[in-house]
């Protein structure tokens, strides 16, 4: 298999490769607003507990608003155009189901939400009224505070989905292929945390939202990865396997290694599936087996939820060429995005 470049897909799959699936990833065009309460907490937050794709699917309501379909799911919300699509969750709610309390009060048009930890360290999260991040901080028993993410839009209002999407022109791609999208299975702590914590393949123009990351291939596509392909996924699932999940103990410890020389990263977990089944079933699941890593990794192994975010994308990246099912695309990418939200250069 040829080298990818650095234009590649955010986990391994240049344009057009094969691999990218039957449906193109996510594109740029005319879109329609996303603030039509389709992120609304309390909407999402009233649909937890489902635990199989039936109860998922049989809990979905859609309807429409202008040229857009609002998806409504168990823990999640599906916003789909034309040609696009893409899943926003509760941002907090993976902090609720790791057992923190947590304490909720409104400012104005903001939910602050705050998760105290036994050691007297405070989570605050800052959402809209539609449920989208604005600021994530760690407070410690003295009340110094370090900002995680700060999703703050910084130059005008976006009312279209369209308007998060960055388009970069990618540097060449001057490392080898296996150490630009790093397989878990293939590769020692050593070789993991160098990736990890690697500056971008080139400079970074300017501080980045988080939703411009999550949905701009180019942007991700400037940070190298590691493909955490010793766990994958059951179909139809997002369980992991108690024997799959000691697994993320090498993932867990350059990430823990990483914190300690800088307590303020953020590492993005992607989510992805094999390209059997309805897009939107795979989206949901790609979604669900990303938080079902990032809890493991702060559950059994300790790494602090706050510097994890999460989100899914079905089946655009596929690590295995085929419409078949395929095991290996049923995985979780691992990827370091705090040069990007912070304007880093490489």
């Amino acid at each position: 298999m040829p080298p990818a470049a650095p234009g590649a897909a955010p986990s391994q799959a240049p344009a057009g490769d094969p691999r990218q699936g039957r449906r193109g990833g996510v594109g740029l065009g005319g879109a329609a607003a996303i603030g039509l309460g389709a992120g609304v907490v309390g909407g999402i937050m009233a649909t937890q507990g489902a635990d199989r794709l039936e109860d998922v699917r049989g809990r979905r309501e859609e309807r429409r608003e202008g040229d857009v379909t609002i998806i409504r799911e168990p823990g999640r919300t599906i916003i789909r155009d034309d040609d696009r699509t893409i899943i926003r969750r509760d941002e907090t709610q993976r902090f609720r189901d790791l057992g923190l309390e947590a304490r909720t009060e409104r400012r104005g048009d903001e939910n602050r939400t705050v998760f105290e930890r036994a050691d007297g360290t405070r989570i605050v999260t800052i959402t809209d009224e539609n449920g989208r991040l604005l600021r994530r901080a760690r407070l410690d028993r003295e009340g110094r505070e370090v900002v995680i993410i700060d999703n703050t839009r910084r130059d005008r209002p976006r009312d279209r989905f369209s308007d998060e999407i960055v388009v970069l022109e990618r540097p060449a791609l001057r490392i080898p292929r296996e150490r630009y999208v790093v397989d878990a299975d293939q590769a020692d702590e050593s070789l993991i945390y160098d990736t990890i914590v690697a500056p971008p393949l080139g400079p970074i123009p300017r501080r980045y939202t988080l939703d411009e990351v999550r949905y701009s291939p180019d942007l991700r596509a400037q940070m190298r990865s590691v493909d955490i392909d010793t766990v994958t996924f059951a179909t139809a699932s997002w369980d992991i396997a108690p024997g799959q999940a000691q697994r993320l103990s090498v993932i867990a410890d350059s990430i823990q290694r990483a914190l300690k020389a800088s307590p303020n990263e953020v590492f993005l977990v992607e989510g992805h599936t094999d390209a059997v089944g309805p897009e939107i079933d795979n989206l949901s699941l790609s979604d669900r087996r990303a938080q079902s890593v990032a809890e493991i990794l702060t559950r059994d192994f300790g790494v602090p939820p706050e510097n994890l975010t999460t989100q899914g994308y079905g089946e655009q990246y596929l690590k295995v060429a085929t419409q078949d099912a395929e095991r290996l695309n049923r995985r979780v990418t691992l990827r370091r995005i705090t040069p990007l939200l912070a304007g880093q250069g490489g």
